[in-house]
């Protein structure tokens, strides 16, 4: 099931980039997370309660869980969303694959008082790196404008919002049915969508394509129903720091169907500034995370540094 689960995260998860760069063309970034995870999380409600699942809880495990949601799908997705209009999928799933940086550092606050070791420390200073090396052609020539690099910098922000989100589900949400967890959070991030796009007035701007309402379909089936609640179900089941590995994965899966499907340029730059950022990921998920009290009381990240 662990194998499995990876699997249907790895790949269905690299091609949602691909299928938000698509939807974005003509249906407005909110409106179009807010319609996807709306939908998605109302029918995973239905079919949990239809299949047994339990999705009645007190009202402060349901607030819980919707905080997790917006982190995740609001702070984490609509931000990529948003992104995607100006930077490319590939780029973007590129400089996602921070986010186990974030994970390490987070689950280390939030999960138990430990502190990272030199190779961890290595990773991280290498991570910049790569970044840095991925944007220098545009930064050379001076064609990094201002919506760039305003989009390139939410982007790790969403990633920071994501990996908080991934963290405090795990801290929050120990006990709860993973299923029935998990479609709060998708309905949760589907009505807060949705209110910021109809704040924004969306509707004015949204036209219904066929390819943009295919894409989206796409990304309710498999980036929702089927990877969102494989990736819930890893993070019940394995430490964060090995679920986080889909962010070294993805970009590759990203980078291919941009190039093969919208024909996004792959340079000597992306293929250098990718083998670091993979590198540096592996490198600060491999490092031993070294404990400052005594084992007994950290229960939650007992295989953390494994």
């Amino acid at each position: 099931m662990v194998i499995l689960a990876f699997g249907l995260v790895y790949l269905f998860w690299g091609s949602t980039y691909l299928g938000i760069d698509i939807a974005v063309q003509t249906i407005p970034p909110a409106l179009m997370c807010g319609l996807r995870f709306s939908v998605a999380g109302l029918v995973m409600l239905a079919v949990c309660a239809a299949t047994g699942h339990r999705i009645r809880y007190s009202p402060r495990q349901i607030a819980l869980s919707a905080i997790v949601g917006l982190l995740l799908l609001m702070g984490g997705n609509l931000t990529l969303s948003y992104a995607e209009l100006t930077v490319s999928s590939g780029l973007s799933a590129l400089i996602i694959a921070i986010t186990p940086l974030w994970f390490l550092v987070l689950d280390s606050l939030l999960l138990g008082d430990h502190h990272i070791s030199g190779r961890g420390k290595a990773g991280l200073a290498l991570g910049i790196v790569g970044l840095f090396v991925l944007v220098w052609p545009d930064l050379q020539a001076g064609s990094l404008g201002r919506r760039e690099l305003i989009a390139s910098l939410s982007l790790i922000g969403g990633s920071f919002s994501w990996a908080l989100g991934s963290v405090l589900s795990k801290k929050w949400q120990s006990g709860m049915d993973v299923f029935g967890a998990t479609a709060w959070q998708v309905t949760a991030a589907g009505a807060g969508n949705l209110l910021f796009a109809f704040l924004n007035g969306d509707l004015k701007h949204a036209t219904w394509a066929p390819r943009s309402l295919a894409a989206v379909g796409y990304l309710v089936v498999c980036g929702s129903w089927i990877g969102y609640t494989a990736y819930i179900w890893l993070l019940e089941h394995v430490p964060t720091s090995k679920v986080s590995t889909y962010a070294y994965v993805n970009p590759v899966v990203a980078v291919f169907l941009g190039w093969l499907v919208l024909h996004e340029k792959v340079d000597r730059f992306i293929l250098a500034g990718s083998a670091i950022v993979v590198v540096s990921v592996i490198l600060v998920t491999s490092a031993k995370i070294k404990e400052k009290v005594v084992a007994e009381q950290l229960p939650a990240v007992e295989a953390a540094g494994d």
